[in-house]
């Protein structure tokens, strides 16, 4: 089968091959026949060795298919079942799932050191132990969910994180309250689901904030009150909240810089938000008067911070509702063939989302 495959950590470009076999299928595992799988930063970000992940290896981990077959003791799923791919899994019974917390179970990544294919009888893994960039993929029976019918390949592949991320953010972690006052800095596909997220959540005024002229018009068609660029923020504080700072910052891009500007964009006692994934040596500091004295709640957000099947359902549900704009996210389409193109779209600030149709 075909996948698109990095051979080493830090090449820009993926390797478009006919001859990888997926591996691994048997017992608890499904194997999938994917439709649509959408690029991600974080993709990208594992490509550069940013986030760790072995190599050589399939990028993609949010994707949407047919299932194919099923191992023994699966049950829920059958052969022809549409399903969603969740990159990380909740087992159900491990002291974080049992909290409530499933986006901090570690089931998920206990599998992501096993290869998912083959090439010429060389290990390949799949990054996040998914690898959606591929025209098939064998995963355990938790990272298949099943989806309504009349959801879209290419929208349920961006539930699969990008929307449940962004969503999660503004609707779990941050809980936004209603009339509140907001900033999202990155306005990526994430940051444009925390756009809604906060608007959904009745926020007055959000504002977008993004280098990239596009991005920022986008912002507004989703539900931003006003979008400038990163040396604008400052301004739209004075602006818009007399100078104390916004109820709630969303840093969405990964990188202490950002996340230092939005703590000082965050008024005292508000709540700042990190959803961005950045790398490990790349360190967010503070002085231990101002952590004390303001009193600013710093919140990470894994994967939409809450229920993760839980959340594909709102996000679902708030689709059907036409209370939120998911296949807008979509400003791109290409074949597995042209994902370099893709990637370099994602690079420059152009695409939003992009779909890779498989």
């Amino acid at each position: 089968m075909r996948a698109a495959v990095l051979h080493q950590t830090g090449q820009d470009k993926l390797d478009v091959l006919d001859s990888v076999e997926p591996v691994g299928f048997g017992p608890g595992k499904v194997r999938i026949r994917m439709r649509a799988t959408g690029l991600c930063h974080s993709d990208l970000s594992a490509m550069s060795g940013v986030l760790p992940q072995p190599a050589p290896f399939v990028p993609g981990h949010e994707g949407a298919g047919d299932v194919v077959d099923v191992g023994d003791g699966v049950t829920g799923l059958r052969p022809g079942d549409r399903v969603l791919v969740c990159w990380l899994p909740p087992c159900g019974s491990c002291p974080a799932c049992r909290r409530g917390q499933a986006q901090l179970c570690l089931a998920g990544f206990m599998s992501s050191g096993t290869p998912n294919f083959r090439h010429e009888g060389a290990d390949v893994f799949g990054f996040a132990g998914t690898g959606t960039f591929a025209e098939e993929v064998v995963v355990g029976a938790g990272c298949a969910v099943p989806i309504p019918d009349d959801l879209p390949y290419d929208i349920a592949a961006l539930i699969g994180c990008g929307v449940t991320t962004g969503l999660g953010a503004a609707l779990n972690t941050a809980d936004v309250a209603a009339g509140s006052s907001v900033a999202v800095i990155g306005c990526g596909g994430v940051g444009i689901c925390a756009v809604q997220g906060a608007r959904v959540s009745g926020a007055a005024q959000i504002v977008a904030v993004d280098p990239v002229e596009s991005r920022r018009e986008a912002a507004l068609r989703f539900g931003a009150t006003e979008a400038v660029a990163p040396d604008g923020l400052g301004d739209a504080v004075a602006r818009i909240t007399g100078g104390e700072g916004f109820d709630y910052v969303f840093e969405v891009v990964g990188r202490s810089a950002t996340a230092r500007a939005a703590y000082g964009a965050t008024r005292r006692g508000g709540t700042l938000c990190v959803v961005g994934a950045g790398a490990t040596d790349d360190h967010f500091r503070l002085n231990m008067f101002e952590l004390f004295f303001d009193e600013k709640r710093i919140l990470p957000s894994l994967y939409g911070g809450g229920d993760i099947l839980r959340s594909y359902e709102r996000a679902i549900a708030l689709w059907r509702a036409g209370r939120i704009d998911l296949a807008g996210l979509i400003t791109h389409r290409v074949p597995l063939a042209g994902i370099n193109d893709a990637i370099d779209q994602m690079r420059s600030g152009e695409a939003l989302r992009t779909c890779v149709e498989i």
